[in-house]
């Protein structure tokens, strides 16, 4: 049985990277010879920066991801493909995509096959202690601790923004594909507005997280900004029934800068066709062709 991010899974990332990474690489350790996860916000002695835990925790959550999504996909004859490439979407070997939906279960991939691209942007939420080298006990949830976790980080979110827009104009064969950015944290206030207007913009089609209870204690855990930009799933059934209905309605993005007499003659040939699909066609294929 499949089931959405949680203290389980962070304990299992942990077990399963103690077969072949050191406490240390995994840890900070405190004055007090304490191996934590995150400096506690009460600790005031000496701190240092850990590093090398970032690559593990990235592709643990990129193949959990994948996993998840193959589960949710299950009979549908689709494939969630891992580290997918494709070089006229900008997607190279150097800047893979994280996991993407697709035709194919290939790593190497066709834009036409690439059904949903997903840029995933986890890391450790709660805060824990390592005794003895082998008991892990949960110490606090992400308000207790200094880290910025998941989405909550604001270079993550400008990465996760940036490679989407540079996927969007890479090529016009980007324009039919949902980009979604999966995390497992809420995102900060001063991102609501603006991953509003990356949605209602098509540039991205959500920043969504897979952590239904990021925080202990039934403290304030948003659901969903104002139109969707972020939304958090309490399920995989909630998950599935989002991510069919983006499967299943084919969608364009389209950009432009021109004058409104320039919109407003292409508007009106367009509007000449008899059907709403091919009124929007002929409107996209204007807009491409005199841009």
């Amino acid at each position: 049985m499949i089931s959405l991010w949680s203290k389980d899974i962070e304990e299992k990332f942990f077990r399963e990277s103690f077969k072949f990474a050191s406490p240390e690489q995994l840890f900070y350790v405190a004055d007090d010879n304490r191996y934590l996860a995150y400096w506690p916000k009460n600790y005031k002695g000496e701190k240092s920066t850990l590093q090398s835990r970032n690559s593990l925790i990235g592709q643990f959550t990129e193949k959990w991801t994948a996993d998840l999504l193959k589960e949710i996909i299950k009979g549908t004859g689709l494939y969630s493909v891992q580290g997918a490439k494709c070089d006229e979407l900008a997607l190279s070997e150097m800047s893979p995509a994280d996991v993407v939906i697709s035709k194919r279960n290939s790593v190497i991939q066709k834009p036409e096959d690439i059904l949903v691209i997903i840029e995933v942007k986890m890391s450790i939420v709660w805060n824990w202690e390592l005794k003895n080298k082998r008991n892990l006990t949960c110490i606090g949830d992400y308000k207790t601790h200094k880290g910025n976790p998941g989405l909550l980080r604001s270079d993550s979110m400008l990465k996760a923004i940036g490679k989407s827009i540079n996927i969007r104009v890479s090529s016009p064969k980007a324009s039919t594909i949902p980009i979604v950015v999966i995390g497992n944290t809420p995102i900060a206030e001063s991102y609501f507005t603006k991953v509003d207007h990356l949605k209602v913009a098509g540039i991205v089609q959500g920043f969504w997280s897979v952590n239904p209870m990021p925080l202990d204690g039934g403290k304030e855990n948003i659901k969903n900004t104002l139109t969707e930009g972020f939304h958090r799933f309490d399920n995989t059934d909630e998950l599935k029934k989002y991510l069919e209905s983006i499967l299943a309605e084919e969608r364009n993005f389209f950009s432009s800068m021109k004058s409104k007499k320039e919109l407003g003659r292409i508007i009106e040939i367009a509007n000449k066709e008899k059907d709403y699909e091919r009124k929007a066609e002929v409107f996209l294929g204007l807009l491409k062709k005199e841009c």
